[in-house]
């Protein structure tokens, strides 16, 4: 009780290592903001000196000395707790208009630029093998990222500055052999062969099943006319 009204009395003095309200005489005098006064933000980063040929970074001594000869995303590993790593890859990696603590490969480095026209970069993102672009829990890179890759592969492609796997696929002999009649000779004229015979033997008069005929009798009995031959009417009409 006396130590607490001690304490007041000596804020109410202005005295006893105690300034302003419950403010040490050893604290800075820091500015105070107002509620409608905006706390300062820190400056923006410099915009990359490859922006408008983000190629030419990859060919630069700063990328040999940084990556090497291997990928961007070679050893890379995202932060996690536990043991087990996360099966899904982040959506984006700036929240709130600053980036997370550990970045995808691309988002990190300021000056790996996603664009067409940046071959190399997007040939690290493609399997040598398949042609398949890299599942991003394989490269680690957020979906944003992702998305924007995709987008720059396949319009390097179309502009054929990336190359494009096309699967082999092997013909079967049958599809192109000449062994058919329609692809051997063309046979003589029916006037040559005989009065009555097809041009091509397949079009030849050919009698259909018996139970076909009957089910197509049932179906349209109210429109076929009596005692209609089964049999094609002779070329001489007799």
């Amino acid at each position: 009780m006396a130590l607490a009204w001690a304490a007041a009395a000596l804020r109410a003095a202005g005295g006893g290592g105690v300034r302003g309200a419950g403010r040490p005489r050893w604290a800075p005098d820091l500015p105070r903001f107002c509620s409608t006064q905006e706390t300062p933000k820190d400056p923006p980063p410099p915009p990359s000196p490859y922006q408008d040929r983000p190629w030419e970074y990859l060919e630069s001594e700063e990328y040999r000395a940084t990556y090497g000869d291997k990928p961007v995303w070679h050893g890379y590993r995202r932060n996690h707790k536990g043991s087990v790593p996360p099966q899904r890859t982040r959506k984006a990696c700036l929240r709130r208009g600053k980036h997370v603590g550990n970045p995808c490969p691309i988002c990190r480095d300021r000056n790996l630029l996603v664009d067409f026209r940046n071959v190399k970069l997007l040939d690290q993102f493609i399997c040598p093998h398949s042609g398949v672009i890299f599942h991003p829990i394989h490269t680690g890179i957020c979906m944003q990222q992702h998305k924007r890759l995709s987008q720059a592969i396949a319009q390097a492609q179309d502009h054929g500055l990336l190359w494009l796997q096309v699967p082999f696929v092997p013909v079967p002999e049958e599809d192109f052999s000449n062994q058919h009649a329609a692809v051997g000779k063309t046979p003589p004229a029916p006037a040559l062969k005989g009065p009555g015979r097809a041009w091509y033997p397949w079009y030849e008069w050919q009698q259909p099943p018996a139970a076909e005929v009957a089910r197509i009798r049932r179906l349209y009995h109210g429109f076929l006319k009596e005692n209609y031959p089964d049999t094609p009417p002779s070329p001489s009409g007799k």
